[in-house]
């Protein structure tokens, strides 16, 4: 791997790229190193958007980002991947993944404009470049990414799913159905679990920041007692070891969904988690 190149020299190679070639009107960058309150580090993107009059030259074209960025190390180009692969957006942009052999990497959007929702839900940007004055106004704020509050519906649909799915985890290790389990464990009840994580942090927070994709920064915002027992909710594939992970992850969830519960005067529904918590039980007994 060759020297890491500075911050500085990676934004002089993605504006030089931008500002010699007419076709690219605007510069946009989002993503981690537009968000004032994310981590710095090495290791992050540079999520770059080049806003062109016509996407069609830059689609599907690897000698261009050679020629101009150099030859990536691993790239992947999401909209020419057939399935099993990432799902592409097919929205008449296209998007370059490019990881470098000095580790940086860019994930470069080609797209015809930039544009704002319309409910002002956006992630934060930051204009590098507008030749034509063609970018809307852009706003680094990060509070869009903020844990969000929920209402008691979603905080109960939230806990039944996690219940409910777990009765599927149990079938899967009686049954010696390892991939099976694991994925419904470990996809399924985690993404709940992630969420009644997330809205904890919150209302510790007061719901002013940011838990992070996929739960990154769990250890910025939680008591380190209750990040070990978080931690504790992952396992191996040995079926011992993944029945104590799901009742520590049923002991967390429970216990960071009766505070969230009594902080927003949400009601708990206690039997749904001693009913699964009894299945559990009998099918890891059986």
């Amino acid at each position: 791997m060759k020297p890491m190149r500075s911050e500085k020299e990676m934004f002089d190679l993605i504006l030089s790229v931008a500002k010699e070639d007419p076709r690219i009107r605007a510069v946009v960058l989002n993503g981690s190193r537009s968000n004032p309150e994310a981590p710095r580090d090495q290791y992050q993107d540079y999520d770059i958007v080049y806003c062109v009059d016509d996407v069609a030259p830059f689609y599907n074209n690897p000698d261009w980002i050679s020629e101009k960025f150099g030859p990536p190390l691993v790239m992947q180009m999401p909209e020419a991947i057939s399935p099993p692969g990432l799902e592409p957006d097919n929205n008449g942009s296209f998007v370059y993944l490019m990881l470098f052999d000095d580790g940086n990497r860019i994930d470069l959007t080609i797209d015809t404009q930039y544009t704002l929702h319309e409910d002002g839900d956006n992630d934060p940007a930051v204009a590098l470049l507008d030749k034509c004055g063609c970018l809307p106004s852009l706003s680094n704020d990060s509070s869009c990414w903020h844990v969000s509050c929920p209402d008691e519906k979603l905080f109960l649909d939230c806990c039944n799913e996690f219940w409910w799915c777990l009765n599927n985890v149990a079938k899967g290790i009686a049954r010696d159905e390892r991939p099976y389990a694991m994925e419904m464990y470990n996809c399924h009840v985690r993404d709940m679990l992630n969420h009644m994580v997330s809205w904890y942090i919150g209302i510790s927070t007061d719901f002013s920041v940011s838990s992070g994709k996929m739960g990154k920064y769990f250890k910025n915002h939680l008591p380190a007692d209750i990040y070990a027992e978080y931690l504790a909710t992952y396992s191996d594939s040995e079926p011992n070891h993944l029945w104590e992970a799901v009742f520590a992850g049923c002991a967390l969830f429970r216990k960071l969904a009766l505070a969230v519960a009594k902080k927003l005067g949400f009601h708990y529904r206690l039997d749904e988690d001693e009913n699964m918590n009894k299945y559990l039980r009998h099918v890891q007994n059986a």
